[in-house]
């Protein structure tokens, strides 16, 4: 299995904090960005390429790929961040087998449907209920934005 360092979900999947906070604290050298969507434009595929920094390979895969890929070996000194939008896609991860020690909340923006429950973070039932099922399988997820910012479990705030 691959060595996943950091799992975050961040609906801006990478901007400027992903590429000089979160990379500067991990040694990282690969983001998998997992989003069906966006595994077929390849316009946007080459502008989140081109937004990482030197020495960071970005990858964009769906669902489907990214599982097999989580599953594969690791390559020698590859450390390997998981970007996503939505937190179902986490659990689907999570029933194939895949191993994330942690899930570090970013933001997940306002639309039609979601409601504020902490800071920049909003939510849908089916969101809220999916971060439950998560937890309840015994993987933390904690809100922070950036690396320096104290951890907040979610736990507390979705009851």
């Amino acid at each position: 299995m691959k060595n996943i360092l950091v799992t975050r979900i961040d609906d801006r999947l990478i901007h400027g904090q992903v590429v000089t906070a979160w990379i500067k604290r991990y040694p990282i050298n690969r983001i998998l960005i997992i989003d069906d969507e966006l595994s077929k434009n390849k316009l946007m595929e080459r502008i989140y390429k081109a937004a990482a920094p030197v020495g960071v390979e970005v990858i964009i895969m769906d669902q489907e790929d990214a599982k097999d890929f989580l599953k594969e070996d690791p390559l020698v000194k590859e450390n390997v961040m998981i970007l996503v939008k939505i937190p179902q896609i986490l659990e689907a991860l999570l029933r194939a087998g895949i191993k994330v020690p942690k899930i570090i909340l970013g933001g997940m923006g306002a639309k039609a449907g979601r409601m504020t429950f902490n800071k920049n973070v909003s939510a849908n039932e089916e969101e809220r209920e999916c971060f439950k099922r998560i937890i309840g399988s015994g993987v933390e997820i904690c809100y922070q934005l950036v690396p320096g910012d104290k951890e907040v479990n979610i736990r507390k705030l979705l009851s």
